[in-house]
This record gives C-alpha cells, structure tokens and sequence, in this order.
C-alpha cells in the first residue's frame, strides 16, 4: 500500500511562509494600518496629530515619574517599555472617535474640553480593564496620573492656539463699544476675537444691569450703564458703537442715539431673531447700520395670520399700482399667502419687471402675471376683468405726490377719482368678491387736491357698495410709509451725501410714519373682516416731528466729525401741505375694530351724506377737459371739509 505524503503544515496552526512572503503580508498589513489611521483621523495634517501623540508620550513617561518619585525600578521601566505603544494606541483611537484630531484649535472651547475629558476617562477604563491582562506590572495608578496629565497638556495646547489668535485680534484696527452684554453681544464679541478678517477689537460693554458693572465677559470689561453711555464713549474713543440687542425697540433706541448725538459715532445693529436665524454669514458680518427705520418701529401686533389664508390662499388676486412701494409689498405679502393667481398690474413698466423679478427669486411656485395697463383705460380694465376674473382687489395705483398734484389737479382727478371708479365698476360688474381702496391719511379734511380726490374715491366706492348685492367695497387709510416714493426720507438721505443742507418745509410739521411691511400686514387684515361701504383707519402711533426725523438721520451718517456740519433749513410750507394731518374727519366718528391697531370710521350723526354719481360725472368731464378751475370747484362740493392751501405758509426757523 503507497504511502500518502501529506503537506508538511497540514498539523500546523498557520501556514509557514517564505521571507518574501511574509514581507508582501507585512506590508499590506502596515498599508491597511495607515489607511485605517487616516480614515479615523481625517485629513488633518500629520504633524497635528504627531504633536497630540508626542504630548500623550510625555504624559506617560511624566506619570511614571510622578507615581515613583522620579526613580522608577526596573520593573516598572519594562512595564512602560512594553505598555506604552498599547496605551498611545488606546488613547489615540479615543480621541478619534470625539474628533478631537480634526478640531480647530483656534476655536476651541467648552465643546472640545467636554469631549476631551470624556475621550481620557473612556480610555483611561478600557486601559483599567485591559492592560493588566497583557502587562500584569502596569501599575493602574499610573493610568489615572497619565489621563490627567494627558487633559491638561492636550487641553492647554487647544487654549494656548485660542489665546495666541485671540491675542491678534486685540491688533484690529476698528475699536468697538458694544451695548448690550447677553447672549447676543458676548457671541459677537467672541467673534470679534476669533476672526481677524472682521479687522474689529470689542473694548468694552455698556449694559443696563447694575450688577454687570466692573465685571467681564468673555475678557470683554463691562464699562458702565446705558446712563454712562456717552461719558464712557468720550473716555475709550471707540471708533464704532454696535447695539447687540436684537429685538430693541424704537422706545429704546432713541434715547441712545440722542445721547451719542454730539460724539458723531458710527452706530450698527445686529439684525433680527428672524435674520439671526440664517446661519450663512457671522453675526458680525449681519450687523448693518442702524437705519430710520428702526427708529420708528413699533412693537409687533400679535395677529392671526389664520384670518388671512381664506382671503387669500387659492383665490385670484388683482393688485393695481403693482409696481410702486404699497403695491410692491402687497404683492409680496400676498404672494407668501398662496393666491391661485397674483395679477400685478401697473401702468410703469420698469416697477412691475422689478417687483416680478422680485417675486420670481423668492416665490417662484405663485403663478404670477404682470400686466402693463392704465386704471383709467376702461377697455384695457374691463378686458382684465373678463380674461382672468380677480376675484379680490387691493387698488392702490394712486397719483400720490401733493405738490405735483397741486399743479395738475385735472391729472389727479383722471387717475385717483376716474380710474377709481373704472376699478371698481368693472369689480362689481363681474362679481368680484371683495375691493379694498388704500387711502391716505390726506383725505381727512383735505387741504390738497391729492388728498381731496382720495376722499372722493372712499365716497364714491361708499355710493358703489349701497347698490352691490355681492362684491364688499371698503377703504382703508394710513399715513406716510418710510421709504415709499415721494417720502421725505430719500430726499432728507441724498440731501446728507452731497453735504447738505437738509430741507424741511416747517419747525412744527408733523406726520405719522409707518414702515410698509407693517401698513400692509394691517390692510390685509382690514380686508379680512372688511364690511359693507367701511372706511378703516391704521393705528399709526404718535405724529413726528419731520424736523426730528431729518435729525436723526443726520446722526445716523455720521462716519466723520465734518457731518456735524450739516445744517437744516426751513424753506416754508409747499401748496397745499398742512402742518400736521388727521386719522377723523371733523364729520366722522372712529370705533374700534376686532382687530388690534385697526379702527373703523363712521359718518358722524347729522352729517350731510348728498348723492355724487352726477357730480362725479360732472367733476371726471371737467378733468377731460383740463378745466382746472372748474375741477377744484367740483371738488369742494363733493367734498365740503376741503380746505384749499393755495400760497406757501412761511416757516419761522
């Protein structure tokens, strides 16, 4: 019987291999081993990690030396000959797994300390558990020493990075004074400090807590209280004021300006909960200057966005005037609301393409059709109305500036007083639902033909509403919108630019202001609950002085001494201005509403209430023929509280 010659590893545990072999093996195993690292790891650049294993090395050795006081026996040496490698690769895999080999040292912080502490305990147990098993003379209180050494030098290395930037910053080359020390102004401080591109250095607080005073923030000294406010302004110098106090009202920030008006400082803002909530730039990139309009805002209104959705949402909406600074922003508004179709019509070409391009970028799911057409056109309106059947209707297409208006009051009655009435014919006869007119404050015992021809038209929608068995006819008025075409502001702005002098018309005028967002979200609610013929006044606060107004905007430019500089003049009341204006005509009563800041005008008892349909005729025929005479005669018979301004008052400055 042959003999069967077997493999000679066939009894062996593993197969024996020939040197070369066992050279490819090693070198697949160290190439598997690096890819391993590096993937664990992360891209970090080897000598970050090489300084981070080097510190754990140091550690191990030091806690040797600690634990025996610095004579360590034989032993023990070849317990850390041996144990070493195993403890680096233990610690080293544990760091890895808390990302503490990827961080950015410059940024660290309590997140990177947490995760630190908790990588050397996690390891430092592991080790507990197992090296005695593989180096039985590996003394465990060497472990405890060596995870405390290791936090410290780890840890002091991640500070030392932060401290060195930090250290940088104090090199910028902006000073800034920071108002308000919560959460928001220590953040943009701590930004300040890490980021040398913002080129700023925060030197100090100023908050209106007592208890703050003489302390710190993030290393930032608290300076002082609002009330030392400009006294510890004129003591550091700062080059720029930044208020970090996000939701700061107008009530607030007034003082504030006033009281940094002499040192002509820069002042900035940070933005809104709601734009803080964007996390693509630093907060300190989102500051922005403080702006007029910040200074006259008022506190939100808690409204019930639910009132509007069944206004709006799946209904086809008709904005006329689409293209100027109401109309816009009702466009806007209504477009976030969901309408089946937002028609956009205006006669100005280049505002109806801004306002669609506007909306194109930021709801672009609304289907939306921007229309080119003139409300006094009745085939091109009556056209509109049978293609696309608007079911509700804001008008706000308007002749609006009073001095023009005063040179051509025929031109005011075609669009304000005809175009009205076309509108909103054409609404009641193809049933539409609802037609909101926006009014003006001005139409309240009118002394100008602008706000004159708005009263016609809440009279005339009035008459159109008591023979309308479906469509809802309602106005609603408010007064001056900051930023609006025509408003003081832009004027008062390009004024500052070229140096001055600020024009206003008189010391004591005195107007409402309102921001637009803010009219807008009222007049849509107006319209929510909108009844019969109502004319619906905005709660518009307390008037302003326009002198004021122009003020402050002269210290919010403020970006060198030579502004303070710029004077205002007063150059004398304009046709057909009044010095301050109303919310309630002298033969009309105000009520309130359901809806918070929004109050309903009524006829006064006893007051004269004639038919104008064959005035109106009469008044529109005179405005065809440009008999200006004949137009303001009109007028005042259909509107008896107008009182004509027909020569400038003088100002006394």
């Amino acid at each position: 019987m042959a003999r069967v010659q077997r493999p000679r590893w066939s009894h062996a545990k593993s197969p024996v291999l020939l040197p070369a072999e066992r050279s490819q093996d090693l070198s697949e195993a160290v190439s598997s081993a690096g890819t391993a690292f590096l993937r664990a790891f992360g891209p970090r650049k080897p000598a970050i990690v090489a300084v981070q294993l080097l510190l754990l090395v140091i550690a191990n050795f030091a806690a040797f030396t600690l634990r025996f006081d610095g004579d360590i026996p034989e032993q023990a040496k070849n317990a850390l000959v041996v144990g070493a490698p195993i403890v680096l690769g233990v610690r080293a895999l544990s760091l890895a797994q808390f990302r503490l080999f990827g961080g950015l040292w410059r940024y660290s912080g309590i997140w990177d300390l947490r995760n630190l502490v908790i990588s050397m305990l996690l390891g430092t147990a592991v080790l507990a558990i197992a090296l005695p098993l593989i180096v039985p003379a590996y003394p465990r209180s060497v472990l405890v020493i060596e995870g405390i050494l290791g936090v410290f030098a780890l840890g002091g290395l991640r500070l030392a990075r932060r401290a060195y930037r930090e250290r940088l910053s104090q090199l910028g080359p902006r000073r800034i004074l920071i108002f308000g020390g919560g959460d928001a102004g220590a953040t943009v401080a701590r930004e300040m400090r890490q980021n040398l591109a913002h080129g700023m250095r925060p030197i100090g607080f100023i908050d209106d807590d007592p208890a703050k005073r003489g302390g710190n923030i993030d290393g930032v000294p608290v300076l002082g209280t609002r009330q030392e406010l400009a006294a510890v302004a004129s003591r550091v110098q700062p080059d720029e004021i930044l208020i970090a106090v996000p939701c700061a009202t107008s009530a607030q920030l007034r003082p504030i300006l006033a009281e940094l008006g002499a040192l002509n400082l820069p002042v900035r803002i940070l933005p809104s909960l709601e734009a803080r909530l964007d996390r693509r730039a630093s907060l300190v990139d989102r500051a922005r200057p403080l702006a007029i309009e910040d200074l006259l805002r008022r506190d939100p209104v808690a409204l019930d966005a639910a009132a509007l959705d069944p206004l709006i949402r799946g209904r086809t909406v008709l904005v006329t005037g689409a293209g100027g600074s109401i109309g816009s922003e009702l466009c806007r508004q209504i477009a976030s609301l969901g309408p089946a179709l937002l028609i956009m019509l205006d006669r100005y070409e280049n505002g109806l393409y801004e306002i669609d391009q506007s909306l194109l970028r930021s709801h672009n799911s609304v289907r939306r059709l921007p229309l080119i057409g003139d409300i006094a056109d009745r085939p091109r309106i009556e056209n509109v109305f049978r293609t696309y059947r608007p079911e509700i209707i804001f008008h706000a297409a308007a002749h609006k500036h009073v001095p023009l208006m005063e040179l051509s009051p025929s031109e005011a009655v075609k669009n304000n007083v005809r175009g009205t009435r076309i509108v909103a014919e054409a609404a009641l006869a193809f049933h539409a639902s609802r037609f909101i007119l926006i009014s003006s404050d001005k139409a309240v015992n009118p002394s100008s033909v602008m706000g004159a021809t708005k009263r016609v038209a809440e009279r005339m929608i009035q008459t159109l509403g008591d023979r309308s068995p479906s469509t809802v006819f309602a106005a609603v008025r408010f007064g001056n919108v900051l930023g609006s075409n025509g408003s003081v502001v832009p004027l008062f702005r390009h004024q500052i630019q070229n140096g001055g002098p600020v024009t206003v018309t008189h010391p004591d005028m005195r107007r409402f202001f309102m921001l637009i967002p803010e009219a807008v979200q009222l007049v849509l609610h107006a319209a929510a609950m909108a009844g019969q013929g109502e004319i619906y006044v905005l709660d518009m606060g307390e008037q302003i002085k326009v002198v004021d107004v122009a003020r402050d905007l002269v210290r919010l430019s403020a970006r060198r001494r030579s502004d303070a500089d710029i004077r205002i003049e007063f150059v004398g009341l304009r046709p057909g201005e009044k010095l301050y204006e109303e919310r309630v005509g002298s033969d009309e009563v105000v009520e309130s509403s359901s809806v918070q800041r929004i109050d309903t005008v009524r006829p006064a008892v006893g007051s004269c209430t004639l038919a104008i349909e064959g005035l109106v005729s009469q008044l529109e025929a005179a405005a065809v023929a440009s008999a200006d005479e004949l137009v303001l005669t009109l007028i005042k018979d259909i509107v008896p509280t107008f009182r004509e301004i027909s020569e400038p008052e003088a100002a006394t400055a």
